[in-house]
């Protein structure tokens, strides 16, 4: 998932960014509000976690904004407020859940996981083509009876080739998909990423499903069905 995390506080905005990054999530992590709805306005995403209190716009405003605008991206809100009216305000506004601080991050992933299950785009906890499955909560990798785990920027990878199956992706396809707002890709940092991922492959006997187009990008082909 693509998770917009938008937290003033770099103290706790930066170890839940690394944790739900260390899931498989793909997270931009900004402190304002602002910022915040100029992603929004370029960027979709499957996710969005809003502090109630921001500089620029704050978290409720933004629940509006985007409630108004016919979105149904789930929103998680956290805040120090905790009372049940502060509660029915932030609900009210257009936010699915509400976590109190300080976030434990144990039940933010466990959130998280709830939340993506009401995405619009959500199509299950597998990913499968043809005999290969990969599993969204594990980051484990399966093709028939072998298997194997994958780390954050492998996952990633995989896991947008798979939903994109004989499609060629080109490397600002996959640039704008695979980093961060923030982030600058050096120039082989595709290919790099792409020969870690065939080494896992490679140990399943599948690394062949991903073939390079030359002077285009990348094509994740599973062989046809007999």
């Amino acid at each position: 998932m693509r998770i917009l995390l938008v937290e003033d506080d770099p103290e706790q905005r930066e170890p839940l960014q690394t944790a739900l990054m260390r899931s498989g999530h793909l997270v931009d992590g900004v402190g304002d509000g602002a910022i915040a709805q100029q992603l929004l306005s370029d960027q979709t995403y499957d996710l969005l976690i809003l502090d109630w209190m921001l500089p620029g716009t704050d978290g409720i405003t933004l629940c509006r904004q985007v409630r108004h605008a016919q979105q149904a991206t789930p929103i998680l809100l956290l805040t120090a407020k905790d009372t049940t009216a502060d509660k029915v305000q932030g609900l009210d506004a257009g936010a699915d859940d509400y976590l109190v601080k300080p976030v434990d991050v144990a039940e933010l992933l466990a959130r998280v996981r709830a939340l993506r299950r009401r995405s619009p785009h959500w199509c299950g906890d597998t990913l499968q083509v043809a005999a290969l499955q990969l599993h969204l909560d594990t980051l484990q990798l399966c093709y028939h009876d072998a298997q194997v785990p994958l780390k954050s920027a492998e996952f990633q990878l995989l896991e947008y080739l798979m939903r994109h199956p004989r499609q060629v992706l080109t490397h600002g396809q996959l640039e704008q998909a695979l980093w961060t707002w923030d982030a600058i890709p050096e120039s082989n940092a595709i290919a790099s990423r792409m020969r870690r991922l065939r080494q896992r492959l490679r140990v399943l006997g599948v690394e062949d499903w991903i073939t390079t187009v030359y002077g285009m990008g990348y094509c994740f082909q599973p062989p046809s069905a007999p």
